[in-house]
């Protein structure tokens, strides 16, 4: 088994002690993405501009990587309000226009710096 961790200067620093992603035998393991922009440190306001920036950290790790959406195969959205669902959902399928991955999601009671969705991915290739 080769581990090769996956950095990128276009994603977020992790807050934790993990690694951005984690590519073992053809799969990669994205860690949970928050709405940071990694230029600004900012965290944008609403459901759909926090999704849309989760959606572009992922893009860059799976671009470091050398995946794309395509090569997805599993989600996992975190929410800490379901009425989120829909406006997430809309600004998410915006990435997946074909052929979506599997995917599940939940609400939870809080996420790290307060932000509304967190998702993290696993891709294949």
């Amino acid at each position: 088994m080769a581990k090769k961790i996956i950095y990128t200067p276009n994603a977020p620093e992790p807050v934790g002690p993990y690694s951005q992603a984690v590519e073992v035998n053809g799969t990669l393991y994205i860690s949970g993405q928050v709405p940071i922009n990694p230029k600004t440190g900012e965290i944008p306001p609403t459901i759909e501009d926090q999704t849309r920036q989760v959606m572009e950290n992922i893009k860059a790790i799976l671009d470091a990587a050398g995946y794309t959406f395509d090569d997805v195969v599993k989600s996992t959205v975190l929410l800490t309000d379901m009425g989120n669902f829909k406006a997430m959902n809309a600004v998410y399928a915006e990435y997946y226009k074909e052929n979506p991955p599997a995917r599940a999601a939940f609400a939870v009671r809080s996420l790290p710096l307060g932000v509304l969705v967190e998702i993290e991915t696993i891709a294949v290739k």
